[in-house]
């Protein structure tokens, strides 16, 4: 049994897409997942499964998320250690005064498409990012906002993400270790 994170891309976000976690536990739980939590209702999911594949996983969630809600969900699934090494790994903590500061955009596939070129030129005089091969980091001391990076982010690494801020992930890294 191994211990996972999903990551749900989209849901309750401007009245669309509503599921509640508690819903979302049940749901899961019933189809066989087991320890579910949740954070917030953003879409992080902490379970653990016999499961070897999260691609596998990623696809399962979005298709009982189909079934009992009605409308289709993105997820993402990392094993719980590559999870807690990418909050780790945070390449901007030395830069950062809040945790809010910084977001990490998580892939679900290589980038292989990646606009490098694009990235740099979207990117604030203020902002700094790093590609890793789960996403990308973001130091964005004044706010995603009004990043023009960000608000390309996608066609620029040429896949979707899901993105979440460092406070975040710090909350999931402590659950996982809990």
């Amino acid at each position: 049994m191994q211990t996972w994170v999903a990551l749900l891309r989209g849901i309750n976000v401007g009245g669309n897409n509503l599921v509640a976690m508690k819903t979302l536990c049940h749901i899961m739980t019933e189809a066989g997942y087991q320890d579910v939590k949740t954070y917030i209702q953003s879409g992080n999911v902490i379970f653990k499964h016999i499961a070897t594949e999260g691609d596998k996983l990623a696809a399962d969630l979005s298709a009982l998320i189909q079934q009992h809600c009605g409308f289709y969900a993105k997820v993402m699934v990392f094993l719980a250690k590559d999870f807690s090494q990418i909050v780790a790994s945070n390449p901007y903590s030395s830069l950062m005064t809040e945790a809010k500061q910084v977001h990490f955009f998580f892939v679900d596939e290589a980038l292989t498409s990646a606009d490098l070129s694009k990235l740099a030129g979207l990117k604030s005089p203020t902002e700094a990012y790093e590609l890793t091969s789960y996403g990308l980091y973001l130091f964005a001391p004044q706010g995603i906002g009004r990043s023009k990076l960000v608000a390309k982010i996608d066609k620029c690494l040429g896949v979707s993400t899901t993105a979440r801020n460092l406070n975040t992930l710090h909350k999931l890294a402590a659950m996982l270790a809990n």
